[in-house]
């Protein structure tokens, strides 16, 4: 699934922050019908070119910072937002994701003493838009400050970037941010999911939950196998070697039955690790710091 709706948060951000939403479209070469009103689509591809212009035209350091702290709309960021403990508004942000970028969504990594906030797919390496991994790391964070009424600190934060405004970001999330690092996260301590919130409502999550499930379901529902193997191939290119049962096994199935319900899908495993690298490049392409050596080894 490399197409989802377009999220209208992004657009009030832009607005909050300054930004002509009709000028970025231009000069990233997308229709300038997506930043109307309308259920439009648009692919990751055209969503990353977006944060990658914004980027450019830009000379604020902080400015995914900031887009991160604008209060959010969407009923699964209130969700969140209302949550009770920081651990739950964490799954309920990483469940919005999901919704607005499948095959980009957020994930979080315990061990004993700590907790890493990631994200599948493309923007677990090099390939990922500054800016978006910027305001999403923000906004964790701000919601965990505004939910617990705490000025709130994390372990620390790794960029696979080279640094740029290091102060600031150092001084925004109040710790140490490693630049060059070999992945994109925001870690915590394994304690602060435990942390209570103030803002908890149970009454208005009790409404929220249900059709935040339903809408997830409902997406998962509209998946078929073979697009749901290539999110996985996705997320195994360059990291290791992606041979049938490996994916079979993230996909909860036999090898040969992954491979006969994409064959009853008019397609074939070589056929979507194929797919998946030629989509990953044209992501991978777009970022000027990526050589073309670099690329090949994110798709091998």
């Amino acid at each position: 699934m490399n197409e989802f709706r377009f999220p209208d948060a992004f657009l009030t951000a832009l607005n909050e922050v300054h930004m002509d939403p009709a000028f970025l479209f231009r000069k990233s070469g997308l229709p300038p019908d997506l930043c109307s009103p309308g259920d439009w689509k648009i692919s990751t591809e055209q969503f990353f070119r977006l944060w990658y212009t914004l980027g450019e035209v830009s000379d604020d350091p902080a400015l995914g910072l900031k887009m991160g702290t604008l209060n959010p709309r969407p009923h699964a960021i209130v969700a969140a937002q209302h949550a009770r403990t920081f651990g739950d508004a964490l799954r309920d942000l990483a469940c919005s994701t999901m919704l607005f970028c499948f095959s980009q969504h957020m994930r979080i990594v315990k061990t004993e003493d700590e907790c890493s906030i990631e994200f599948s797919g493309a923007l677990l390496n090099e390939a990922a838009p500054a800016l978006f991994l910027d305001s999403a790391f923000a906004l964790a964070l701000e919601m965990g400050r505004r939910g617990t009424q705490h000025p709130l600190h994390p372990l620390r934060v790794e960029l696979t970037r080279t640094a740029r405004g290091q102060e600031i970001q150092e001084a925004h999330y109040g710790c140490r941010v490693r630049f060059k690092a070999r992945r994109n996260a925001i870690l915590f301590r394994t304690s602060d999911l435990e942390l209570p919130f103030a803002t908890y409502n149970a009454e208005l999550l009790a409404t929220l939950s249900p059709q935040l499930d339903g809408e997830i379901e409902l997406l998962k529902a509209q998946l078929t196998t073979s697009s749901r193997a290539k999110w996985v191939l996705k997320r195994l290119l360059g990291r290791q070697h992606t041979p049938v049962h490996a994916v079979a096994k993230m996909l909860g199935m036999s090898s040969r039955t992954l491979q006969r319900r994409i064959t009853e899908e008019s397609s074939s495993f070589r056929q979507l690790l194929s797919d998946a690298r030629r989509e990953l490049a044209r992501v991978y392409l777009q970022h000027p710091s990526l050589e073309f050596s670099n690329i090949a080894t994110l798709l091998h």
